[in-house]
């Protein structure tokens, strides 16, 4: 880990908030909002989840940035604009008002589908796959096949918090992921 890898992780760990038995009983949810209210540490998330869009240049390397409803939005739509690509929202069934792909999942505590308009992404795009929390992995693996059933390239994924005791990575395949910090 560098020093600035390291600032970022003590920084983001520093801002985000455990609450416990939250959406139920026995999970221990991450909330952002500390994160997101704090300019500094709000810049500083976007611009290195932005940098996994770019190559060693610094050029972007990603057409569009996905974000997963309803906090991957929150850090996906200014990650777009800081790439000068175009964002997409993945959005719970029934969000979406044109013709979409679905795809249903497991969570950690319960299950969901997904959606994604059938136009979003044109075939060969690449795309930048962001969410706030990567747990058990569904929502990312469901959200890949999405994208992919569009004929869009994930170049990446890239999360702000792995929960690594839940092995979340394991459903991503060979995708690479990023995450910003890792608890």
């Amino acid at each position: 880990m560098t020093g600035s890898s390291r600032n970022l992780d003590v920084l983001v760990s520093g801002l985000i908030r455990d609450v416990p038995d939250f959406p139920e009983a026995g999970v221990v949810f991450k909330d952002i909002s500390p994160l997101l209210a704090d300019h500094d540490g709000f810049s500083a998330v976007v611009e290195a989840l932005a940098a996994t869009g770019r190559d060693a240049r610094g050029a972007p390397v990603v057409d569009k940035v996905a974000g997963i409803e309803a906090r991957g939005f929150i850090l996906a739509a200014p990650v777009a604009l800081a790439l000068g690509a175009g964002f997409v929202a993945v959005r719970k069934e029934g969000k979406l008002p044109g013709l979409t792909h679905s795809e249903s999942y497991s969570l950690e505590y319960g299950s969901a589908t997904l959606q994604i308009h059938q136009d979003a992404l044109t075939a060969g795009e690449r795309v930048l796959l962001i969410d706030d929390v990567l747990a058990t992995g569904g929502t990312a693996a469901a959200t890949i096949s999405l994208i992919e059933r569009c004929g869009a390239h994930v170049e990446a994924v890239v999360v702000l918090i792995e929960l690594g005791f839940l092995h979340g990575r394991d459903k991503l395949g060979s995708h690479r992921l990023v995450a910003l910090t890792t608890v």
